[in-house]
């Protein structure tokens, strides 16, 4: 198992979600966990021949989008469905004709919110809504969520890019803030002034930033399947050449914590329970009821786990620390599942497939999680060759904090 020397590392801003963000429509929608398209394209262009490219996690589609842009078969797997809906709209093709009348049905929506001429959909529940939008942010989003309803028919091209657009202005005008590693809120002396705010100017903005990046169409073919990632062979119809991803990470950071928003307007989400069910269902989720089932979860004896990782968990999980055996538990389980995933990955590969995990490793009371330690170890243990961990950057939080490429050969 060949492994990177040491070597000065930066943080690479580059290769994080921030270059994203004004990248087409890689820039559509936030989200702080999503890895960089610069990475993924860097590991494409080493492709000498057209691909069927593989990402387990799909995220927001960044695998998927950018392996169609170089005139691959990008395919995707996602147990979100509302990241289903949104990869499907990030990487479908649109015609001039779709993206004018998309851009006519924004305009008639605003028109209706203007003369109040529409019956607002009811506030979402989600908890303390007060926190995230003000009164005037809610009755704008109310009024217009509904108008997008009157004005495209639903599951056409137009209704999608209106919907994605509606997300973007549901953030834009919220009091979420991303000065940290994940959202937080504003500070009261941060948060503006409503009543001088244009909300309509908003959505008109974040629509033509969405139909700008609609307007390039990738050359390649894309798949987004909603699926579970560790039983890949129940939906893929044909073996892959390449997989590139980069899977939730062993540090409690939730997709579900950020992705609520979005979730609850689009009707995903009904309520916190739901929430918490979706979590569970997930690697690594760990919101609501998520963790509380933790502490009943028994692993499968089959998947017996290495000295290196009991000793780990021992340390986690020591006394002295509050919570210990909860958190032992909680980066238990997440191996686990990602063996499950790492041991279904045989059936839907081609021979030489090459395989790339973009993973970070964690630290939980002061003891280090080597992550791609194990993620090698297990791919080894699979029968994978070929085993390599390079060091891509420095995270922005904690010193001893990396991300690494792992990265195999199926035999």
């Amino acid at each position: 198992m060949n492994t990177t020397p040491k070597t000065i590392l930066r943080q690479r801003a580059e290769y994080t979600h921030k270059f994203n963000l004004k990248t087409g429509r890689h820039g559509w929608l936030r989200l702080t966990p999503a890895y960089s398209v610069r990475i993924v394209e860097e590991l494409i262009m080493s492709c000498d021949r057209q691909m069927r490219i593989l990402d387990p996690f799909c995220g927001t589609a960044t695998t998927a989008l950018c392996a169609a842009h170089h005139g691959h078969h990008g395919v995707t797997t996602e147990i979100n469905p509302f990241l289903v809906w949104f990869g499907r709209a990030k990487t479908s093709h649109y015609s001039i004709g779709q993206i004018e009348s998309t851009r006519e049905a924004g305009n008639a929506a605003l028109d209706l919110v203007a003369r109040t001429d529409v019956s607002p959909v009811a506030i979402p529940e989600i908890h303390n809504i007060q926190r995230w939008w003000s009164t005037e942010a809610l009755t704008f989003l109310c009024s217009l969520r509904a108008a997008i309803d009157v004005t495209a028919k639903r599951e056409t091209a137009p209704h999608t890019l209106l919907l994605v657009a509606f997300c973007r202005s549901l953030i834009a005008i919220s009091n979420a803030a991303f000065n940290h590693q994940s959202m937080s809120f504003k500070k009261d002396s941060q948060k503006r002034l409503d009543f001088a705010f244009d909300f309509s100017s908003q959505f008109r903005d974040d629509l033509d930033f969405i139909l700008h990046g609609a307007q390039v169409n990738p050359t390649g073919t894309t798949e987004v399947l909603q699926a579970d990632a560790r039983n890949l062979s129940e939906v893929l119809d044909s073996p892959v050449n390449q997989v590139i991803t980069s899977p939730p990470y062993a540090n409690r950071m939730s997709y579900i914590r950020e992705l609520r928003p979005y979730m609850y307007w689009l009707g995903y989400l009904q309520n916190g329970r739901d929430a918490g069910e979706l979590d569970w269902t997930a690697i690594g989720g760990t919101w609501g009821v998520a963790t509380s089932r933790l502490v009943d979860w028994i692993p499968n004896d089959e998947m017996a786990i290495s000295k290196a990782l009991a000793s780990v968990l021992d340390s986690i999980a020591d006394r002295s620390n509050a919570n210990g055996r909860l958190l032992a538990t909680y980066v238990r389980k997440y191996f686990h599942d990602i063996y499950e995933h790492l041991a279904s990955l045989p059936d839907v590969l081609t021979p030489s497939a090459r395989v790339h995990y973009i993973v970070g490793n964690s630290t939980f009371y002061g003891v280090l999680v080597p992550v791609e330690q194990f993620y090698a170890e297990s791919l080894k243990r699979l029968g994978f060759s070929d085993v390599a961990i390079r060091a891509v950057r420095k995270r922005n939080s904690k010193k001893e904090l990396v991300e690494f490429d792992v990265s195999a050969t199926w035999r």
